[in-house]
């Protein structure tokens, strides 16, 4: 499922954040399975582990980016003089310039830089870093649920609409029978016909009854529609229960198109053949959601 987060957070000075500010940024786009990317500063490198199994604690489906990155407070702007690092950086340049004479003197910022450089300190605990992590989860599974609220609206759509199409193919199976019917009868006239006395009337008898039973079981499509109600039955079930659908609407989704197809393969007339390719299409739609959805 598709969902975006952005949390900024400036720690209090227990957690070691030293006036820095925190941010994560979490992207989640469609996939069947859960593929984590992280990117993160060196600082938080050996929270490695811990932050995968905290969004696989959170997320099952989906190509999920996190970001971790921190930006320095107000307070660590001006980086105190340290004597002994500025005694330690002039004897480093005279190594350098002796070995190097047209090595360049070091100018005022890059000397504080390098001051600043000596005092660094991680900006967060761990404590503080994992934290940020979780609000971050928090809202990315927010903004999922928005989504999934969006998707299963579309879902139910498409379950209507899929009502309506076996609602509109049920009466026309009557009339399709008969019309079937009525070509056997003519069918099985000319073959009596051209057969001429040369077949008895038991024979003949016995080719109407095997026609007549070919023709039922073809044409016969009520127990499909009554399945395919079930499972559409079950969708909208389970779409408003909520929870994690994602397999069991997979399982569910093969089974209706398993249904259209039979009753694609059985319709004997333009109608029903129409229909059948309708609800293939609703289906396709509704497949291509479901893999969306955790």
């Amino acid at each position: 499922m598709t969902g975006y987060a952005n949390v900024l957070r400036q720690p209090g000075a227990n957690q070691g954040a030293g006036g820095a500010q925190l941010g994560i940024e979490l992207r989640s786009v469609n996939g069947r399975f859960l593929d984590l990317s992280l990117r993160l500063p060196e600082e938080c490198r050996h929270l490695e582990g811990s932050l995968r199994e905290r969004v696989s604690a959170h997320l099952r489906r989906g190509k999920v980016e996190l970001r971790l990155a921190w930006q320095a407070g107000d307070e660590a702007e001006w980086p105190e003089i340290s004597p002994s690092a500025l005694a330690r950086l002039a004897t480093m340049q005279h190594q350098v310039q002796a070995a190097l004479p047209e090595a360049r003197s070091l100018s005022v910022q890059e000397a504080l830089g390098w001051c600043k450089q000596a005092r660094a300190q991680a900006p967060a605990g761990d404590e503080a870093w994992m934290a940020l992590v979780e609000a971050g989860l928090q809202a990315l599974l927010e903004a999922r649920a928005r989504e999934g609220e969006r998707l299963a609206a579309i879902l139910l759509d498409r379950v209507a609409a899929l009502r309506a199409l076996a609602n509109r193919a049920e009466p026309l199976v009557p009339a399709v029978v008969a019309r079937q019917q009525q070509r056997f009868l003519e069918r099985w006239q000319e073959a009596l016909t051209s057969a001429g006395g040369n077949v008895s009337p038991e024979a003949a008898q016995e080719r109407a009854l095997t026609e007549a039973t070919s023709q039922a079981i073809r044409l016969d499509v009520a127990e499909e529609l009554a399945r395919l109600r079930t499972h559409l039955d079950e969708i909208e079930r389970q779409l408003r229960r909520g929870g994690e659908l994602g397999k069991r609407l997979d399982f569910l989704i093969q089974e209706l198109h398993r249904e259209a197809n039979t009753l694609g393969s059985k319709s004997a007339a333009l109608e029903l053949t129409e229909i059948a390719v309708d609800m293939k299409v609703a289906i396709e739609q509704m497949r291509e959601q479901v893999q969306n959805i955790e």
